[in-house]
């Protein structure tokens, strides 16, 4: 090749080209220009590497080695430099270095128009692969990285539930990790996972973090679970809508201020989820029914309040039990109207009337008595828990 001489004379000016390149790039790309970032040394040390592969192409006419070039996309990942100015800090290198090409060939008589021509094809053929092999190598660093940071966040998310965070520095040092504020109020989610490995929040962090509320998350086989800073005035309704519409069954703790008690909202969290139906999306507060709670705190002793109170409904054929069941579950959610329970379960009013009063004669409590009204709610909540029976009647639709 005709630029052959040209380009070996270039070589032997080689520290000289890199440090003026890198010189170059400092002053037309400004994320380069930060010392803390890319110190000038290894900006240097790069601008001669990647030169010295480029100026070989043209003395040996063999095909440079971009083993430079990915080495830099991986460093520049690692630094934080954007993918864009390391290209553009690329192309300020090409340009710099065919102009020194295009500079020496004048001292040379052999080098005709046509050979630099044919150069300049070359050389931006040359930036194509040197391109291409950066931001690769850019990818995936940047993949590598934030699956890393992924898994130092989850492990911290986790220390958090856990309680493995016990001094009040850790603990302040973890939050700002973590993107949260030091201070409460905070929150505790627990969501169920329909599937394994499935993700019944997709993009909550995402989503309320558009709306000014921080959170922190982290996807068990069994539960999605997340942490809520709620000192957005609008929190607890810009949460509840958030939850609302991605159709989960979610469980939300009572506030709290001090992440000490993480692991304990945490429980509470999930212990409204508990409290849900099993077969039926929503999103249960912990505040908003403190019996059900309670219920579901103690489940062998739930399953056993079921039985005491609904015990001569539960061995009635299925079909009735689940009319009966039904019908007494839709009363209490109408608030005791019979005419609105009837509503939704497409049946007339006396019906309703009737079906419970066959309820109070089986069990032998009256609803109008208000000690036996709370047991006959407490129990329908305990059904939700116990195993084969929950759910029959007390949520669903029909007559």
């Amino acid at each position: 090749m005709s630029l052959t001489e040209v380009s070996g004379a270039l070589r032997a000016r080689l520290p000289e080209l890199g440090e003026r390149m890198a010189l170059r790039i400092r002053a037309e790309v400004e994320a380069y220009a930060d010392e803390s970032l890319i110190s000038f040394a290894s900006l240097r040390d790069s601008c001669g590497a990647n030169a010295d592969q480029l100026l070989g192409r043209f003395a040996r006419d063999a095909e440079p080695d971009v083993r430079p070039a990915e080495r830099t996309g991986r460093l520049r990942a690692e630094q934080g430099v954007p993918l864009a100015d390391t290209l553009h800090a690329y192309r300020i290198g090409f340009e710099y270095l065919w102009a020194r090409l295009v500079e020496e060939a004048q001292r040379h008589p052999e080098v005709t128009d046509a050979h630099l021509v044919a150069g300049s094809s070359e050389i931006w053929a040359q930036f194509g692969r040197y391109a291409e092999a950066v931001a690769a190598a850019y990818r995936e660093a940047s993949a590598d990285l934030a699956l890393q940071r992924e898994a130092r966040r989850s492990a911290l998310v986790e220390a958090l539930f856990t309680g493995a965070l016990a001094e009040r520095t850790t603990l302040w040092e973890t939050v700002r990790q973590l993107g949260l504020p030091e201070r409460g109020p905070y929150a505790v989610v627990a969501a169920s996972v329909p599937d394994p490995g499935g993700e019944p929040l997709p993009g909550i962090e995402a989503a309320l973090r558009r709306t000014g509320v921080p959170s922190a998350w982290r996807l068990l086989p069994g539960e999605q679970i997340g942490l809520l800073a709620l000192a957005h005035p609008d929190a607890g309704s810009l949460t509840h809508r958030a939850l609302t519409h991605r159709n989960a069954r979610v469980g939300v703790s009572p506030r709290f201020d001090s992440l000490r008690d993480t692991p304990q909202a945490l429980r509470f969290a999930r212990l409204a989820l508990a409290g849900l139906p099993a077969d039926a999306p929503g999103v249960a507060h912990f505040d908003d029914s403190p019996l059900a709670m309670l219920v579901a705190a103690a489940p062998a002793e739930a399953a056993r309040l079921a039985e005491v109170v609904l015990g001569p409904v539960l061995r009635l054929p299925a079909a009735e039990r689940t009319r009966l069941l039904r019908t007494l579950g839709h009363w209490f959610s109408a608030g005791g109207a019979a005419g609105e329970a009837a509503s939704r379960l497409f049946i007339h009013p006396n019906t309703v009337r009737y079906r419970l009063r066959r309820i109070e004669k089986l069990t032998g409590r009256s609803l109008a008595e208000p000690a036996h009204l709370a047991d006959l709610g407490t129990a329908l909540h305990a059904l939700r828990l116990v195993p084969g029976v929950a759910g029959q009647g007390v949520a669903g639709q029909g007559s």
